[in-house]
């Protein structure tokens, strides 16, 4: 099984319109598109025209040359005190939720063999960048959660790179939150108002293949997403594993253009369990040694870095069902809860909050 891919350019085209009856009905099919994708597979692939893949490329291109650089440098922009939601969290310390969540172990032990993900050993060996995207709330009972950026010394150019490709993302999540909220039957901005002004992160990952490129190593061990939304653009090793709604595995390949969405929890949160948190893994698989060869041969870097972006709804709003999913068949299983409580329970599952330090 494929997942649908979806050109934003039609919404686009007519998003900025006031007039109600513009969403036709052809649109109104794409938008069904979106909504029954995420609650069918937890990912959509789409087009945005607006993010091409040499920004991407640019991107990748200062990613890799951070992650290059040694493990004392990193640590510089390390911030356990504020739970790594800015700079740089190293390998190691990310635990996957399969390692610690009694009712997953049950439900990945109930699954076909065939379709079970692969079992960490640890936590995660993989490093992160947290960057702030977008404004942050003058008054917030999550300062921690709304933090200043971090720096790297010796990149002029990466404010201006990571705030591009950030935007960019950050754009497209709301184009396919609008499509989606119309699919659901909410009003357009049933999603996009509850995202104003939340905690974004660009999250990159860096994960060394020279040091940790045999088969079968787990760099993300198998996880949803605590946020809202999730968007990635084409990594440049392959390694992505999901999980449809059905339980079937699926390795995904973005095609060069596209980007990758998956459903969060928060997401979760607010259809009463209409779309569930999409779980996935990132592992090397065969299709990875072969990439890592290729990179070898043409002396490219064998760092494997993702262009991730985590969105989230605002940090002081609440998450409950919305509209029609209030009443919900599953509605009682997500009581309210502010959206700002809720990432500090899921961080501290994780191993990301409640670690001191300094700066």
């Amino acid at each position: 099984m494929d997942l649908p891919v979806v050109d934003l350019a039609p919404y686009l085209a007519i998003a900025g319109s006031r007039d109600p009856a513009a969403v036709n009905e052809e649109l109104r099919e794409l938008c069904a598109v979106v909504s029954r994708s995420l609650r069918d597979t937890g990912a959509l692939l789409v087009k945005d025209p607006r993010c091409s893949a040499e920004d991407n490329d640019r991107f990748l291109d200062m990613m890799e040359r951070y992650f290059e650089r040694s493990e004392e440098f990193k640590r510089l922009q390390e911030r356990p005190h504020l739970h790594y939601q800015v700079g740089v969290t190293p390998e190691g310390v990310e635990i996957p939720r399969s390692l610690v969540d009694k009712d997953m172990q049950e439900k990945i032990k109930m699954m076909p063999e065939e379709f079970q993900p692969f079992t960490p050993t640890g936590p995660d060996p993989k490093w992160r960048y947290m960057w702030r995207i977008g404004p942050r709330p003058a008054n917030t009972r999550f300062q921690e959660l709304n933090s200043e950026p971090v720096i790297p010394e010796g990149f002029s150019e990466w404010k201006e790179t990571m705030d591009l490709w950030g935007f960019k993302m950050i754009a497209a999540i709301e184009v396919v939150a609008e499509m989606a909220a119309i699919g659901f039957g909410l009003s357009k901005d049933a999603f996009t108002s509850l995202m104003k002004q939340g905690p974004h992160l660009l999250a990159p990952t860096g994960s060394d293949l020279q040091h940790h490129g045999t088969e079968d190593t787990v760099f993300a061990g198998y996880h949803y997403d605590l946020n809202f939304l999730t968007i990635h653009g084409r990594s440049r090793f392959p390694g992505l594993n999901i999980w449809l709604r059905s339980g079937q595995k699926m390795e995904v390949k973005v095609p060069v253009g596209c980007l990758l969405i998956q459903t969060g929890k928060q997401l979760e949160w607010l259809t009463g369990g209409e779309c569930l948190a999409g779980m996935h893994e990132v592992v090397v698989t065969k299709r990875t040694l072969e990439a890592i060869e290729l990179a070898r041969q043409q002396n490219h870097s064998l760092w494997r870095v993702s262009s991730t972006l985590f969105a989230h709804i605002a940090s002081d709003a609440t998450l409950k069902p919305l509209g029609h999913f209030a009443v919900a068949p599953e509605a009682s299983k997500y009581p309210p809860i502010c959206a700002g409580d809720f990432v500090e329970q899921e961080l501290a599952v994780i191993n990301l909050k409640g670690k001191k330090g300094s700066s």
